[in-house]
């Protein structure tokens, strides 16, 4: 991709839109403006680089807190004017402490961040942990906890107890979640295949 199929006259200042996303759990972090150094900077360091309007200066978002965010996709719209970062934070985007400058729910996306924290003890293993030792059982162990679950969501379904279903399907999600981890199959396989029987 380069930086020059960009419009850049586009907002009148030559300065690129640029929204950023958490390529984990795709919430939506922030919103920031590139010019070509800053595109250029992003592209060479890995960390997304803004222009900032107000010093006029290039800054690396986070180099005064350590929370970086660390490229992990670009790509532009349909008009190529405005560009998508799809990033892993350090920590928190916002200046005020929060996941994102966008007060939505700081829940968005936790499957996927789960997701993550399951991939992460299956790596590490460390003592103490219950997904330790499922991971230590192996699929048929970790299987039979996904089929337990299932049938406790069916029920608690079938009796018409919502709370209790929601649960329990949370269980289900994350026993899931372990098996999934364990066959090396990630959400976005399973996202991949159910859009293709959509098609």
């Amino acid at each position: 991709m380069k930086f020059c199929d960009f419009k850049l006259d586009k907002t009148g200042d030559g300065l690129l839109p640029v929204i950023v996303q958490d390529a984990t759990t795709l919430k939506v972090l922030m919103l920031g403006y590139m010019n070509e150094s800053a595109f250029d900077k992003t592209v060479s360091s890995g960390l997304v680089t803004f222009w900032s309007r107000s010093r006029q200066e290039l800054w690396a978002k986070g180099e005064t807190s350590g929370n970086f965010l660390h490229v992990i996709e670009m790509f532009a719209d349909c008009d190529a004017d405005t560009l998508l970062v799809k990033a892993r934070p350090d920590g928190p985007t916002c200046h005020r402490g929060t996941t994102a400058c966008f007060d939505t729910p700081d829940d968005e996306g936790f499957i996927r961040t789960l997701q993550a924290v399951v991939a992460d003890r299956h790596a590490r293993m460390p003592e103490g942990s219950y997904t330790t030792r499922l991971f230590i059982k192996g699929p048929k162990a970790i299987g039979k906890k996904v089929v337990e679950e299932a049938g406790e969501a069916v029920i608690e379904a079938v009796d018409g107890m919502r709370d209790r279903f929601v649960y329990e399907a949370s269980d289900l999600i994350y026993h899931l979640l372990v098996l999934l981890e364990q066959q090396g199959v990630s959400l976005e396989e399973l996202e991949h295949e159910l859009a293709l029987r959509h098609r």
